[in-house]
């Protein structure tokens, strides 16, 4: 009802902003099919306790949302990593009249200021986080990391998350299956940092780029075209079931031949095929293999610095 409601409410002019939970929406789905996408109407819907959420238990988890919204025309979707780029999709909902926005953000709290600069690479006037948001370019992710670190960029991130340098580090990355690039939608940017600063810290020829595709729809396929041509590795990582962001870069990348040569590796990280009882939103991730060292791990193995020992020998 509350669905057909901000329909209605589209339909004579209003600006509405319906908040449901991401897993409760599943309950509204034909309304977001037929009331709202089929017309094309620009109802904001505002998804909270997208992902893990903890103590809430299976029934709250908001694992879906990617998968069975990401199969509907029209829709604009989008997911912040971080309390400055909420403030920015909330923004940039409110300024798109061109049709639905979806704004899927977790449970929990931000980061804080000094995590932002330090991890994210952000320049902070006065070291404040924004109190307001700044709208974004529809489909247009960003690059938070080049080879090096956060501030190999050659620039801090301003709080619109722009940069235009490609500064690198040292001899990194001279073989392209040295090259990786995470490309992470929502949450797990964080971990996706922190990820890549340990496999530099292990490998000197690693070289690893972390971008954070901000949109499922429309991708930014600029932005995945330029990582499927500077690097031999591709990793996206995404709070959400099979289904999600990361079979939209895999079919994307299929139909536009990037995997045609064989000369780039791809992997899908995602929540598994499985139900989470209630722990801690940590455990979780550890359960969903979502932390930084499982991002770590898939860097190594897909880089073949690592052996990964054979199921038979595990069984002796």
């Amino acid at each position: 009802h509350a669905v057909t409601f901000a329909a209605g409410m589209a339909c004579e002019g209003l600006k509405p902003f319906c908040c449901i939970y991401s897993t409760f929406m599943q309950r509204g789905y034909d309304q977001v099919v037929h009331d709202v996408a089929i017309q094309n109407l620009p109802v904001r819907m505002i998804l909270d306790r997208a992902g893990v959420v903890g103590n809430d238990g299976p029934t709250h988890h908001g694992c879906y949302d990617l998968a069975y919204l990401g199969c509907i025309p029209n829709l604009t979707i989008m997911s912040p990593s971080d309390e400055i780029e909420l403030r920015n999709m909330v923004a940039t909902c409110a300024g798109f009249d061109d049709g639905p926005t979806v704004l899927r953000y977790p449970r929990g709290v931000g980061y804080g200021a000094e995590k932002l600069q330090n991890l994210f690479g952000y320049d902070l006037e006065d070291g404040e986080i924004p109190t307001k948001g700044v709208p974004l370019e529809i489909g247009k992710g960003r690059i938070i990391r080049r080879p090096g670190g956060v501030h190999a960029l050659g620039e801090d991130i301003a709080a619109n998350g722009s940069s235009d340098s490609k500064l690198g580090s040292g001899g990194r990355g001279a073989k392209r299956e040295d090259r990786v690039a995470i490309l992470s939608l929502g949450t797990r940017l964080s971990e996706s940092l922190i990820a890549a600063n340990e496999v530099e810290e292990m490998d000197p020829d690693i070289a690893v780029t972390v971008a954070d595709a901000r949109f499922m729809k429309p991708l930014d396929v600029d932005l995945i075209r330029e990582l499927a041509k500077d690097n031999g590795i591709i990793i996206t990582v995404e709070e959400g079931s099979i289904g999600g962001f990361g079979d939209h870069v895999l079919h994307f990348l299929s139909l536009d031949g990037a995997l045609d040569n064989g000369d780039l590796k791809f992997r899908p990280m995602v929540l598994p095929d499985a139900y989470f009882e209630a722990a801690t939103q940590y455990e979780q991730y550890e359960m969903a293999g979502l932390n930084s060292h499982h991002i770590r791990g898939t860097v190594l193995r897909l880089a073949e610095k690592v052996e990964v020992p054979e199921l038979a020998e595990l069984e002796k």
